[in-house]
């Protein structure tokens, strides 16, 4: 399965002109968040986005409201809300959780792993968050990590395959791995992870 994965779109059309070309490739498309500035432009993104192809999994960013997004994607048929939620494609569950990407813990996010911890328990899964997980090279910002506990210590402990995140405009494109784990930012401009391919 190849997944075409961006985040912190931004409204960048040049971005986005990147990512429609790349879409041809892809037999999903996740958005870790982040696509408008601050909403603006938000119902004309989406309609670029349903116009892809694959379908759409997407959470919001900081520049996202959880209950604005969610009502806007109402409208159409390929885009899927990921906040809190899942998606399951040939075996794989896709759990997202939209964040500002600025707490080092959130009491919402650790809930939610708290209740699914049995749902998720032996699955394949991959993680869409906004902020990156703490201690890694995508969170590292100013010579300090400033990532999120609550993301890495879903990685601990639920061990999935891929987690897409963003947030830190300055590490886009970089990599890291925690344990069997391959956490990617994959920017504004996207980047296709083939889930077949074995590094």
């Amino acid at each position: 399965m190849k997944l075409l994965c961006f985040v912190d779109l931004h409204n960048n059309r040049a971005a986005l002109d990147e990512i429609k070309k790349k879409a041809k490739d892809a037999d999903l498309i996740l958005c870790a968040g982040d696509f408008t500035i601050f909403e603006q432009g938000m119902n004309d993104l989406l309609r670029e986005f349903n116009k892809l192809g694959p379908k759409v999994l997407i959470i919001p960013g900081n520049h996202e409201s959880p209950g604005h997004l969610r009502s806007a994607v109402k409208g159409f048929d390929s885009i899927i809300f990921l906040h809190q939620q899942s998606y399951t494609k040939e075996g794989i569950a896709f759990v997202g959780f939209g964040d500002s990407g600025f707490a080092a813990r959130t009491d919402e996010f650790d809930a939610w792993m708290r209740k699914n911890r049995d749902a998720w328990k032996g699955k394949d899964l991959i993680l869409i968050v906004h902020g990156p997980p703490y201690g890694t090279k995508l969170d590292f910002l100013h010579e300090a990590h400033s990532g999120s506990k609550s993301s890495r210590e879903f990685i601990m402990h639920f061990k999935p395959k891929l987690v897409v995140c963003g947030h830190f405009h300055e590490n886009a494109g970089k990599e890291d791995i925690v344990g069997k784990t391959r956490i990617i930012n994959p920017g504004a401009k996207g980047r296709i992870v083939n889930l077949d391919y074995q590094e």
